[in-house]
């Protein structure tokens, strides 16, 4: 929904951000409280009701506290122990509600409810379903509050929070070229490199760009055939398609690239290696790693 000040640019453009405010995790909190019930085939409780002597199911959010209180033990609770938004100066771990998030898409199922009686009304049931059609409005309702405040995640169709980086060079394009790869070894690295850089908690920084750096060196051992500097030697001419320019060019950035690995924190954690303390700088290394990977691995045989 466009507003009138967002149709005739009169708004601001929208801050974006990794931190989530206090009245965000409020909304996206209610958002999943809203489909709680979606849970019931996992969090049951049985009723009875003794006017037309029948059994039904509610929702047993007695249940889903203690397993959530096991399953996601730093989310934030109040005074009696229930899930709850921050009120006033709480302190709130905010990959906790990214957790809880992320559970109720993996979790989520359809229900119908309604009156035993619409006449009477005895009691409220719930009926659980097989099939996950609620997910897509859970999933649309998440993804709006997410873009409306301007956050840097996306809760994908795999029911994974995501976060968006902007002006980075990996696609859905690469990502589809990474799983062609035939060397089982540089894959899986590659794989769990761009998984990494996707998490929201930025402590997962520092693992993707080591993750991505050893796919890196491995690249270098990719035929098997040859000794290491020959079949790094081989990756390189067939980039360069047997122009010397871009052969320099190429071997020029090979070696920058292991320099960099050598002497920063990322593969070595010697006392003598450089730290990396801001988290843009793994953005950076990992960018600029990628971008020489998704290049040559369109070259390969």
């Amino acid at each position: 929904m466009n507003l009138y000040t967002e149709r005739h640019g009169l708004r601001r453009p929208i801050a974006h951000t990794s931190k989530i405010s206090k009245e965000v995790y409020t909304l996206l909190l209610s958002i999943c409280q809203k489909y709680y019930k979606n849970l019931t085939h996992i969090y049951q409780i049985q009723k009875h009701c003794s006017i037309v002597d029948q059994y039904y199911i509610e929702f047993d959010h007695s249940q889903f506290e203690n397993r959530m209180a096991i399953k996601i033990p730093n989310i934030l609770r109040d005074y009696y122990g229930h899930i709850a938004a921050p009120q006033h100066n709480d302190d709130y771990d905010q990959y906790s509600l990214i957790d809880l998030i992320e559970y109720v898409a993996k979790n989520i199922k359809d229900i119908s409810e309604g009156w035993n009686n619409d006449h009477y009304k005895n009691y409220w049931y719930i009926r659980c379903l097989h099939t996950t059609k609620v997910f897509d409005d859970y999933r649309n309702e998440i993804n709006e509050i997410f873009q409306e405040s301007g956050l840097l995640f996306t809760l994908t169709s795999e029911k994974l929070i995501e976060r968006i980086v902007e002006n980075s060079p990996l696609s859905p394009a690469i990502e589809t070229k990474v799983q062609q790869i035939e060397e089982y070894g540089t894959r899986e690295l590659m794989k769990d490199a761009i998984a990494l850089y996707k998490t929201p908690n930025p402590q997962a920084r520092q693992d993707s760009v080591e993750k991505i750096w050893d796919a890196f060196e491995r690249l270098k051992t990719y035929y098997t055939n040859l000794d290491k500097r020959d079949s790094a030697n081989k990756v390189v001419n067939d980039m360069s398609d047997g122009q010397t320019e871009f052969s320099a060019i190429f071997n020029a950035e090979f070696r920058a690239l292991t320099d960099i690995g050598n002497s920063f924190r990322i593969r070595h954690h010697e006392t003598n290696k450089i730290d990396i303390i801001d988290n843009r700088h793994y953005d950076y290394f990992f960018n600029r790693c990628l971008s020489l990977i998704a290049l040559a691995i369109q070259y390969l045989k």
